[in-house]
């Protein structure tokens, strides 16, 4: 079975250190806005600004940091990084404890741990693609994708628990142990990797900055896909602080059932990363692009219905559920199109720029949606989201830029 195939063991360690800290995030999840209503007492704007200005710093931040990642070797910077996520994650407990921590103090972890997470995933993309064949690269990315949902399945619920008992900063310190777990564990990695070769002009050069964009938006297939997941992101980005002052404040719900409206339906996500392989082997790649990103779409409206209590808990669930299934059988088909279709020598600032892009539209979409709900009401602004993403199909890529059939250049590279 594909979906089995072996991948070595040097994938084995890059694999495991990604899902510890996978699952210190999924722990985490929601972290910040949560400490932001519990203990800050912030309301909607406040939450949505944390939501979308930390992020939004963060991704001008690592705009310079792509050639550098670009020029470097790729482990050392992948440590590099989990380590600077760590100490300022670390940062948020002890202002806590000393009775010190403050709204800007979360809008600055939040900057670097979105700038350093920027870098990562860059450096990590690059890493994966030497690591392991290119015909892996599909099954790879699905078992990331897997791995990834299932720690936000089984973590929020265990967060929410641990907040209860033992305080809001709780699962913020699980979150800083596993960069530093996955840090140990990317150093346990012995494959040698050659050094970058540069073009012998200097790396961070203008122009340089700008490489990925521009490699981005000139190839006919990544240029609408990008597009399409700028929007689809932000605007189902925008409705999780939407959601928390909704869940957590108007309809009271307590924190173990908000952070379980977000765990259990996750568990879709183990479905629909481990069918991609096989969806894609029959159906082809350009079907799911078309047929599953218009089904990722066209659920979010559904959240206009949440109720309180039971009801309102199953319908959050529903709709979440539709979401992540159609979400996790298309990402991890995308993240493999995307380096099949990236020049080796411009992976990095190709990642860096995709996920510069995102972030970007995630912080807008954001904080304008916090800002009208502020004006308005959090249920109209979801309201706005969920009727803005059913336009988002009309941006994905026509047959011919998507085709199995189509060259990949990057292969000349690998």
């Amino acid at each position: 079975m594909v979906g089995r195939r072996r991948l070595g063991r040097e994938f084995g360690w890059l694999w495991a250190s990604y899902a510890v800290s996978a699952y210190g995030s999924g722990l985490g999840f929601g972290a910040l806005p949560l400490i932001a209503v519990l203990v800050l007492h912030a309301g909607p704007a406040e939450v949505s600004v944390l939501s979308a200005t930390g992020p939004a710093v963060g991704a001008l931040i690592a705009v310079p940091l792509a050639p550098w990642v670009e020029f470097r070797r790729k482990r050392p910077v992948m440590i590099g990084m989990d380590l600077a996520r760590f100490a300022a994650m670390a940062t948020i407990p002890v202002a806590y404890a000393f009775g010190r921590l403050g709204f800007v103090h979360l809008l600055v972890v939040s900057a670097v741990v979105a700038a350093a997470k920027i870098a990562f995933n860059a450096a990590s993309g690059a890493y994966l693609k030497a690591l392991v064949r290119p015909d892996d690269l599909l099954v790879a990315n699905a078992r990331f994708e897997s791995t990834n949902w299932s720690s936000i399945a089984v973590g929020p619920p265990l967060g929410g628990a641990a907040i209860g008992l033992l305080g809001p900063v709780t699962t913020v310190v699980a979150d800083a142990l596993s960069y530093l777990l996955s840090a140990l564990g990317i150093t346990a990695i012995r494959r040698q990797e050659e050094a970058p070769r540069t073009t012998g002009k200097s790396p961070v050069r203008a122009g340089a900055l700008l490489d990925g964009w521009r490699h981005i938006m000139s190839h006919p297939g990544l240029r609408p896909l990008y597009l399409n997941q700028m929007l689809v992101a932000g605007l189902i980005m925008a409705t999780e602080p939407l959601l928390a002052v909704l869940l957590l404040r108007q309809l009271g719900f307590p924190p173990w059932q908000y952070a379980l409206a977000f765990a259990a339906p996750c568990l879709g996500g183990l479905i629909g990363s481990r069918l991609a392989p096989r969806v894609v082997a029959r159906f082809g790649r350009h079907r799911v692009f078309r047929t599953v990103g218009t089904l990722r779409a066209i659920w979010l409206i559904g959240l206009v219905l949440v109720r309180p209590g039971v009801v309102g808990l199953v319908t959050v669930i529903a709709v979440e559920l539709a979401i992540i299934v159609n979400m996790s059988l298309y990402s991890p088909v995308l993240a493999t199109y995307r380096l099949e279709h990236t020049p080796k020598h411009l992976v990095a600032r190709t990642l860096t720029a995709w996920s510069i892009g995102q972030q970007a539209s995630i912080a807008v979409l954001t904080a304008l949606a916090g800002l009208l709900a502020d004006i308005t009401s959090p249920r109209t602004a979801l309201t706005v989201a969920g009727l803005l993403i059913l336009a988002t199909p009309l941006l994905l890529p026509r047959q011919e830029q998507t085709s199995r059939h189509e060259p990949e250049p990057c292969r000349s590279h690998s």
